[in-house]
């Protein structure tokens, strides 16, 4: 009976078993294990991803090599552009002042060819008027002197088509850029620097003068 009263005041008390230590170090050295396993894929995870953005700036680095001599390659092309536009204008202009002064030329190597026939042409009309002024009543009934008058109104007229016009002379006062006056002389009827008579007929030719008319100055 002491026997059984023993276990049941055992069982009641509830001793527990000894825990061998071998067991306890077992379940240390898993956990340790278990965190260095851990830690290692967490820097493998950072590794990879180290590595991983290695890769990608390695990758963009040739793309960015490119773009730079992509961007000169442009630039430069821009400026020769430019060079080859000023350029261009530069021939335009000198092209355009070219053809300005050609034309100039030429109009000015025309009017002193015109004024020179036209100076030729002059004593013809000269010859004309002394001839028709001399003409006699008896005369202008001749058709001779109808067709002599007929000629110089034609060639008055075709004169006067070309821009040829005669200058004003007799009653207006002297200007020496169209007159020339050889001579001064007494008039009651006009005053002094006032042309009293007109020797010989001056012309014009747009504007400038081809022959100066030869007259007397009243004093």
């Amino acid at each position: 009976m002491s026997d059984v009263n023993e276990e049941i005041k055992e069982e009641e008390i509830g001793i527990e078993e000894p825990v061998d230590p071998e067991e306890k170090m077992t379940e240390t050295e898993e956990s340790d294990a278990t965190e260095e396993t851990v830690t290692d894929n967490k820097e493998d995870a950072d590794n990879k991803e180290e590595s991983g953005t290695e890769t990608e700036e390695d990758e963009e680095s040739p793309k960015k090599g490119k773009w730079k001599k992509n961007d000169k390659k442009l630039e430069a092309l821009k400026q020769k552009n430019e060079e080859l536009e000023d350029r261009v204008m530069r021939q335009m202009a000198e092209f355009e002042n070219f053809r300005k002064r050609t034309e100039k030329e030429k109009s000015v190597m025309f009017e002193m060819g015109a004024k020179s026939v036209i100076e030729k042409i002059l004593p013809v009309v000269d010859n004309f008027e002394r001839g028709l002024a001399t003409a006699s009543d008896e005369d202008k009934q001749d058709p001779i002197y109808e067709g002599m008058s007929l000629i110089y109104k034609q060639l008055s007229d075709e004169l006067d088509k070309m821009g040829v016009k005669p200058i004003e002379a007799l009653g207006v006062e002297f200007n020496p850029e169209f007159h020339n006056a050889v001579m001064q002389e007494e008039s009651d009827e006009f005053e002094e620097g006032i042309i009293c008579k007109e020797l010989q007929k001056g012309y014009t030719y747009k504007d400038s003068v081809v022959r100066h008319s030869m007259v007397a100055v009243a004093k």
